[in-house]
């Protein structure tokens, strides 16, 4: 018995994007030539964009950071900024495009938080432990273990 394999189901599909995407941009020029705002993106390519964003956080290189949704969130954010560099005449491949567009947008996230976090520790090795965690009488947390939990996550990195 021959076995049938299964065609992969693309969570995007690509001309259906396109077709919106171009679609999208005919009403944004007919809203340009009338005066009216820019129209809102349809819920189909605001979907794609989520899908997106979504399926390549699971990459390896961006799964175990903390603020992926921060990263998923930039991605989406940017895909609406660059919709309308999108040229359907030069490519047609808009899952493409906007791909390139999210993973930048995880790798300006992720060197944005590294320099926060660089901030934090040049603050704590400035100040020292002691004037920047600060314990209260009431406090039910124990300020050495915050200390030792802070020094060891430090020397990991």
């Amino acid at each position: 018995m021959k076995r049938v394999a299964k065609k992969k189901q693309h969570y995007v599909d690509n001309q259906k994007f396109l077709a919106a995407i171009v679609e999208y941009k005919r009403r944004v020029d007919v809203a340009k030539e009338k005066g009216l705002d820019k129209p809102r993106v349809n819920d189909y390519i605001g979907g794609c964009f989520l899908k997106i964003a979504n399926h390549l956080s699971f990459r390896p290189n961006f799964i175990n950071y903390m603020y992926k949704d921060d990263m998923i969130c930039d991605g989406i954010e940017n895909c609406i900024q660059y919709i309308d560099n999108f040229n359907p005449e030069k490519s047609k491949n808009p899952f493409a495009y906007f791909t390139q567009i999210v993973y930048y947008a995880f790798l300006r996230r992720i060197a944005k938080e590294k320099r926060q976090m660089d901030i934090k520790d040049k603050i704590i090795d400035k100040y020292g432990y002691s004037d920047v965690f600060s314990v209260d009488g009431s406090a039910t947390t124990d300020y050495n273990s915050i200390k030792s939990n802070i020094q060891v996550k430090t020397r990991r990195q």
